[in-house]
């Protein structure tokens, strides 16, 4: 089996202690993550082999965000280094009815500020055959969205799967350039992930009788969203997650997948939330997984929600957990039990 490789931004995560208001905080935990990143560990924690690709300083906050992704076994050698910052997230935990709250510190980052001439990316595609990026990606800079752009045709040249989970941020771009940029960007992807809310932001398609806002997430309306997206795009596998917030401790969680003849959903779990951050990521690292190992289309969709949801027990960007683990839970043993 070849190489993975992920291309986005990995941030240094800094968060107030506990459930500690930006307000209250008088000091911070420092970590990092990103998209695509917490995609590379996933699999790397799964025992592929997986590569990120970014652009960081070459001084010591750099090192450590490229130290953070190594002890984990995940492939470096492709980030360029230089520019002058890190891009930096501040986190605040909700809990019961107040939301969590994200506050980005991330323009003229390193990887928002590189160029084409950063990555090779016929050296770094060799012996790959997954690559998987965000929406995230081309929204940090019109450079960036091409540089994206470039590296889908070049893997779709080399007979690469290419995967891509929408993740529109508001903070980053407008919905109509999201759409004007993702509509091109995604004619060479064959993988599309989204959670409830991505494809009417990006795309303008709406599930029935769903409001997030309230909870109401109506599932067999996803059906036609996927449909929709695979019809516009051909995407050979539409995954999407879907939510159902009962407070910012305590959500459902479920995901659906198309493949294009047919749509399976998963088993619900109702989580208690450790730490929600990292969640769409986990998904598809787990989805990505399953897919190399060649899964039943039910088998997929159910490790990857699985995946998902014990990483929402995690601390951190990053989901710290083994492939058996998942299967454990996939396999219906959701107890909690203590393993001795």
């Amino acid at each position: 089996m070849g190489k993975i490789i992920t291309f986005g931004e990995i941030m240094l995560r800094l968060a107030p202690e506990g459930y500690t208001r930006f307000v209250q905080a008088e000091k911070y935990g420092a970590t990092y993550g990103g998209g695509e990143a917490n995609v590379a560990v996933s699999l790397a924690n799964y025992g592929l082999d997986a590569a990120f690709v970014t652009k960081l300083p070459k001084h010591e906050i750099g090192q450590a965000g490229v130290n953070a992704l190594r002890k984990f076994g995940v492939d470096t050698s492709y980030i360029a280094r230089g520019g002058d910052r890190v891009g930096i997230y501040y986190l605040e935990k909700g809990a019961s009815q107040r939301p969590s709250k994200v506050i980005y510190d991330r323009a003229n980052s390193a990887i928002a500020t590189a160029e084409a001439g950063d990555f090779d990316w016929d050296k770094i595609f060799a012996d790959a055959d997954w690559f998987h990026f965000t929406g995230i990606t081309p929204a940090l800079s019109d450079t960036m969205a091409d540089i994206c752009l470039t590296a889908c045709k070049k893997a779709k040249e080399k007979g690469i799967t290419v995967s891509c989970d929408l993740n529109y941020r508001n903070k980053l771009w407008s919905r109509e350039k999201a759409g004007q940029v993702m509509g091109e960007i995604c004619k060479y992807v064959d993988v599309c992930i989204a959670n409830e809310e991505d494809a009417a932001d990006v795309f303008g398609i709406k599930a029935s009788n769903t409001d997030v806002t309230t909870g109401v997430v109506n599932h067999e309306g996803y059906k036609d969203v996927a449909k929709q997206l695979a019809d516009r795009f051909g995407f050979s596998k539409v995954a999407i997650t879907l939510r159902t917030s009962l407070s910012a401790n305590d959500n459902r969680w479920a995901a659906m997948l198309y493949d294009g003849a047919d749509y399976y959903f998963s088993k619900e779990y109702l989580m208690h939330i450790v730490d929600r951050v990292g969640g769409g990521d986990s998904f598809g690292g787990g989805l990505i997984y399953a897919c190399l190992q060649d899964y039943a289309p039910q088998e997929t969709i159910e490790f990857a929600v699985a995946a998902s949801c014990l990483k929402h027990s995690i601390e951190g960007d990053f989901n710290m957990v083994s492939a058996e683990e998942v299967k454990k839970l996939a396999g219906g043993d959701a107890s909690g039990r203590v393993q001795r």
